[in-house]
């Protein structure tokens, strides 16, 4: 299945970064992530598009990867699980989608955390690998980031990876059944390119 999966996927590059790997979902990542999902239910659920009934059963994960690969052989989204530097324990997921070219040359970040791997600093750990292939590969200029006024946790994360916040957007994603405003971040590729010295990104096809 593997092979399959190899032949039949988008080239996307695994992301290598301290003690973490960002890959594609597979099919063998099921039982994990529905797993991981289900425990973390009451942890995501305030921060998230509200949940279908079969959230995490096998058809809609099996929907879910059709969808990230035809969107990453697009260029429009990228989906990555996080998982430690083995590959074994998964801890999350980060995407870059929304990307547009022409004059905007910018993608939206987006991410979710397993609530009994959250505040270890991993995210922060995989958003510097995320800025690293937004900038470095697909050579964006923006990367977008919302979130909600009170998810100070978000907030955190965006404001110590480096992301300015511009505005206040009105009922701007619709939150677990609800129209929420947001808080809108971004950053640049010359404000990232001008930060601390950075390492270049230690990529490999995912096998």
């Amino acid at each position: 299945m593997r092979i399959l999966e190899h032949l039949a996927g988008p080239p996307v590059p695994a992301l290598h970064g301290e003690g973490i790997l960002l890959r594609m979902p597979r099919r063998g990542d099921y039982a994990a992530w529905r797993d991981l999902r289900g425990e973390s239910r009451n942890f995501l659920k305030p921060w998230e598009p509200l949940w279908a009934a079969d959230e995490l059963s096998w058809e809609a994960y099996r929907q879910r990867l059709r969808r990230y690969a035809h969107d990453a052989r697009d260029g429009v989204s990228y989906t990555f699980f996080l998982f430690d530097a083995s590959g074994r324990t998964l801890y999350g997921g980060t995407t870059l989608s929304q990307i547009r070219r022409g004059v905007a040359q910018s993608g939206t970040l987006g991410y979710w955390m397993g609530e009994r791997h959250a505040g270890a600093g991993l995210m922060a750990r995989a958003v510097e690998q995320m800025k690293l292939f937004a900038f470095d590969v697909h050579r964006l200029h923006r990367i977008e980031a919302a979130c909600l006024p009170r998810n100070k946790r978000s907030i955190g994360l965006l404001e110590k990876c480096g992301f300015v916040r511009e505005g206040h957007l009105r009922s701007y994603l619709k939150i677990a059944g609800r129209w929420e405003d947001h808080y809108l971040y971004s950053l640049l590729a010359e404000e990232w390119s001008s930060s601390q010295p950075r390492a270049r990104m230690g990529a490999a096809v995912v096998q």
